[in-house]
């Protein structure tokens, strides 16, 4: 690994594609709701970083592959890190939405 690997952050749009093509995926934004309703990927699930402890109600599977989002890839981090505490196995993050190639949803 490079030193400047460091520094590189997920791109979402390619992780989309990943979790698109993974069966039984969840797509998880961890943005305020404010910022969901301001636009959002279409079939995300918006659960604030804030209120992660809430994401059992909807997402009991903890074995189901979860992908991250936030604003910048900052937030989804953090919460990538309280999932795999909280027991999902298969938890990545893919970045922010700020890098989003496709449509948004109001």
């Amino acid at each position: 690994m490079r030193f400047l690997d460091f520094f590189r952050t997920p791109d979402l749009n390619q992780g989309l594609t990943i979790y698109e093509t993974t069966p039984g995926a969840v797509l998880l934004d961890v943005r305020t709701r404010e910022e969901y309703q301001t636009g959002h990927i279409p079939g995300s699930k918006n659960i604030p970083l804030q209120a992660l402890d809430k994401v059992t109600s909807i997402l009991e599977d903890k074995t189901a592959p979860i992908f991250v989002h936030c604003l910048s890839g900052a937030r989804s981090a953090q919460a990538v890190g309280k999932l795999k505490k909280m027991g999902y196995i298969h938890v990545t993050n893919i970045g922010g939405i700020a890098e989003y190639n496709g449509k948004v949803e109001r």
